[in-house]
């Protein structure tokens, strides 16, 4: 479309520098305001036009309009004509020879002056022969000449390099071909090979604008064709998929145009931040999470979109552009289906009219594993049926065969489960994961929508079965082995998080759900129970693990109550791990591991001794002291030694640490010269999932507050705190610490941290400097500080249980109110799930009581006004 006359006589009449920043700075807030009243393909291209004529008046005022071998020509986007409010701007100065000093100095100006304009540019300078011999090394750049488009100057030096480009194909169009794919397989692993990220990339993520490109780009070099519609004519498109591929590529504009304007800057990523603007910007509403839900549902349904026909048509390509590629022999699986190369392709569209059939074709690829890819001609079929479905799938009888016959397939749920989801079919059997296909989570630790978190869970579980996987999941695939009906943990699988989103409680919704796809199915009542405990319960043990001390005999007790049994304990121990692996690639540690299995093996032994017949505390500490004194003597440790250091803790020393921890602990202390002074213990290798801390002093009441702030200061973070005093007057504090990557410490730091324990220990009065900076991506979560006082299994014991976003020092903020209440931690459950922080202490007042309900109100309000404060 034209610009404004105004925009145009600004530009016209511009002489200084602050000329073209008020000309500059009219067109933004024209752009922003024409945005919602008409395409925005109409105002990229605008943007485009005003950055054309912008270069064409600077060529004008530096002097350059006069040099006639010299050619402005624009690249890349730019030169498609398509410039999205911040986009870069790539543009080649084209010569015949290299310029003079004074054209060189002239060409400097002119760039600076760009610049100093704030536009982000692109720019080189290069004969016909410097551009052939980079289009030669580099396909990117080669991908950029392919829509190049003269802007000013000499336009034979243009048409020389035009014809040039197709007279010597340096790039034949196999070889771009088969660059352009792989260039477009290691972004999407960046991506890690999803769309579903919940802060994509509008233009790198699978089914981004990239994905549309490199489609145009392969159809530009091997066909000639300039747009997308010239491949109806090439029998690659239908009309139905390029007013698709249309639709979606429109969508995808009008995201980044908003997000342009929400970041005020040239940003590709829908971050968190951006958004609840973009969302308003587009005209989602200003609602709030709501809003932000809508928009992001309407981007992942376009990217999934854009992911497949995009597939599809690469495989297009390759049968065209690649030598023999569409030669492969053909190999025949049954009546409807047969294997090409890695394809699988249907005989006859119209087998599908059998329903069931779709499941066939998934059954055959979990049959064959040299099947990786569906032919395309099968998935524009598949599309088409989609779009025909009157109902859900499940609502046939042969569907539902052929679907239980999938999921108890031995590969069913591995490869063949991927390309369902993919391809849609799961979302075309079960109603239910429409509802959760790209469903939003708004919090601080899942990366990944519902749909694919579980598609991802699914995946881990199939690993479990996978021998080459033994070491990375070793508990869990000792148990699948002795699972009489694994289907029934894929279904909990399936079913666990599928009532996100719908409000109320998804765990007791899914079960609900769950019980009713085991009666549609014809399970025994028993597996739709199992299914729908599991359903139920999937983060009961996640919970008791992170949250609870699973030293203490009663949590035990607890847990294996609600548990039951060995054979759900195997199925929920199972289902917990791959859902916590699957919802953020950083969560997962050696800690969270050791945790998970040490309460499962607490829980089946409570479980095979009888729930009515505990052992005895006395027993445990027996058992743990044996086990511990034989490590100390195999050391060549003094017995009487050992006896002597033990007679001075209490019986809750022996029932809170491992016989590993006990024996590390006394080998320090009795390495000691003095054990009255205080000392500090830090393990150079790993220990229960993490690196140890050992503190021991005479009682402080500072002394906790300042340890977790030397931690803090070394960037290193606290996964669990135990506080424990001796029989006289001395305080043991144990912490398990980690990398900020969720890694053991490196070798080279924990001796750094030790001296530096030993130095607050030492020197009280010493200042612990901790950094405050806050990540800006918080705000748009607006958790405040949630804090609860309640009573504790012991009756002089009070527990506080506090969430709040994990800023630095905030463990530090906590122990501080403790202090100046004059409160006795007694142990602490430190706990980082993502980037929220949830954390639980033990503790009693200056007289060793519970807290009184005014002491109690006190430190709430205390709490509160520390943490809010940090979070503002």
């Amino acid at each position: 479309m034209a610009l404004p006359n105004k925009v145009k006589k600004l530009l016209s009449q511009a002489e200084q520098l602050s000329d073209y920043r008020d000309c500059s700075s009219y067109f933004y807030k024209w752009l922003q305001n024409e945005f919602s009243k008409q395409p925005v393909s109409n105002l990229i291209n605008a943007r485009a036009e005003f950055i054309d004529r912008l270069l064409i008046k600077l060529f004008h005022d530096y002097d350059l309009a006069h040099e006639s071998d010299l050619a402005l020509i624009a690249v890349g986007g730019y030169g498609r004509g398509e410039l999205h409010p911040y986009s870069d701007i790539d543009f080649m100065l084209l010569v015949s020879e290299q310029p003079s000093e004074a054209v060189c100095e002239k060409i400097g100006q002119f760039v600076t002056m760009l610049w100093d304009l704030n536009l982000e540019i692109g720019h080189s300078v290069r004969t016909i022969e410097q551009a052939l011999e980079q289009k030669r090394e580099d396909v990117t750049f080669a991908t950029s000449l392919l829509e190049s488009r003269l802007i000013f100057g000499n336009h034979i030096e243009f048409e020389k390099l035009k014809n040039h480009l197709i007279d010597t194909p340096i790039w034949r169009s196999d070889e771009f071909f088969l660059a352009k794919v792989q260039e477009q397989s290691l972004r999407h692993k960046k991506c890690h090979g999803t769309a579903y990220n919940l802060e994509p990339n509008i233009k790198e993520n699978p089914g981004g604008l990239r994905d549309l490109q490199t489609i145009i780009w392969v159809a530009k070099k091997h066909f000639r064709a300039e747009t997308l519609q010239e491949l109806i004519n090439h029998g690659y498109l239908t009309h139905e998929e390029y007013q698709e591929l249309s639709e979606c590529l429109e969508n995808l504009w009008n995201i980044r145009f908003a997000l342009h304007i929400a970041a005020g800057r040239s940003e590709n990523r829908l971050l968190f931040d951006h958004q609840p603007h973009a969302a308003e910007i587009l005209g989602f509403g200003s609602d709030g999470k709501a809003s932000v839900e809508r928009m992001m549902k309407r981007l992942f349904r376009i990217m999934s979109r854009v992911r497949e026909l995009n597939q599809m048509l690469l495989s297009y390509f390759e049968q065209s552009i690649l030598p023999g590629a569409g030669e492969l022999p053909v190999i025949e699986l049954d009546r409807n289906f047969e294997r090409i190369g890695h394809q699988i392709r249907v005989k006859n569209p119209s087998v599908f009219f059998r329903r069931d059939q779709l499941f066939v074709l998934f059954e055959h690829i979990a049959d064959n594993p040299e099947i990786t890819h569906i032919y395309p001609s099968t998935i524009r079929t598949m599309r088409q049926v989609r779009r025909r479905l009157l109902g859900d799938l499940q609502d046939y009888a042969a569907c539902r065969e052929a679907f239980l016959r999938l999921i108890k397939h031995p590969n069913g749920m591995g490869r063949a489960f991927t390309l369902m989801h993919k391809h849609g079919i799961i979302a075309a059997y079960l109603p239910q994961w429409r509802n959760i296909f790209g469903q939003m989570q708004f919090d601080l630790f899942h990366a990944y929508t519902v749909d694919e978190h579980t598609h991802k869970l699914i995946n881990n579980i199939y690993k479990y079965f996978d021998k080459s996987k033994v070491s990375e999941f070793p508990l869990c695939s000792e148990i699948v082995t002795r699972m009489d009906k694994p289907e029934l943990l894929y279904l909990a699988g399936i079913f666990h998080d599928i009532a996100k989103g719908r409000g109320g409680d998804h765990s007791e919704l899914g079960s609900v759900d769950a019980i009713a796809f085991a009666k549609l199915h014809r399970f025994p009542a028993s597996d739709g129970k199992l299914i729908s405990w599991l359903v139920a319960n999937h983060l009961l043990m996640s919970v008791t693990a992170q949250r609870k001390d699973i030293n203490d005999p009663d949590v035990i007790k607890d847990f294996a109550s609600k548990v039951k049994n060995e054979r759900q304990l195997d199925y929920l121990y199972c289902l917990t791990l791959a859902d916590i692996r699957a919802t953020n690639d950083n969560l997962w540690n050696d800690w969270k591991n050791t945790l998970l299995r040490e309460l499962y093996l607490h829980t089946q032994r409570a479980l095979r001794l009888g729930l009515e017949n505990p052992m005895d505390q006395r027993d445990q500490i027996r058992d743990k002291k044996q086990q511990a004194k034989q490590r100390l003597l195999n050391h060549g440790c003094n017995e009487d030694q050992i006896d002597l250091i033990w007679s001075r803790f209490k019986a809750n020393y022996f029932t809170a640490f491992s016989e590993q921890q006990i024996s590390w602990h006394t080998e320090h202390l009795l390495s000691c010269d003095d054990l009255s002074q205080p000392s500090v213990a830090v393990s150079n290798t790993a220990m229960h999932g993490g690196t140890q801390v050992f503190a021991y002093s005479p009682y402080s009441g500072s002394l906790f507050s300042r340890l977790v702030s030397v931690i803090g200061s070394k960037k290193a973070q606290i996964q669990h705190a135990q506080v424990l005093t001796t029989k006289d007057g001395y305080v043991l504090f144990s912490f398990v610490i980690l990398e900020v990557n969720g890694d053991p410490i490196a070798s080279n730091r924990s001796q750094g941290i030790k001296r530096a324990l030993d130095l607050a220990i030492s020197d009280p009065k010493k200042k612990i400097r901790l950094k405050k900076n806050r990540s800006q991506r918080f705000k748009d979560f607006n958790i405040k500080p949630k804090i609860v006082l309640r009573p504790h299994a012991r009756k002089d014991r009070s527990l506080i249980e506090i969430q709040a976003v994990d800023i630095p020092g905030l463990l530090t903020k906590i122990a501080e109110v403790f202090q100046a209440h004059l409160l006795h931690i007694h142990a602490a459950r430190i706990t980082t799930v993502g980037e929220r922080a949830e954390d639980f202490f033990v503790v009693s007042n200056n007289e060793y009581q519970a807290l009184t309900d005014e002491e109690q109100a006190k430190i709430h309000q205390a709490l509160r006004k520390k943490l809010n404060a940090e979070t503002e």
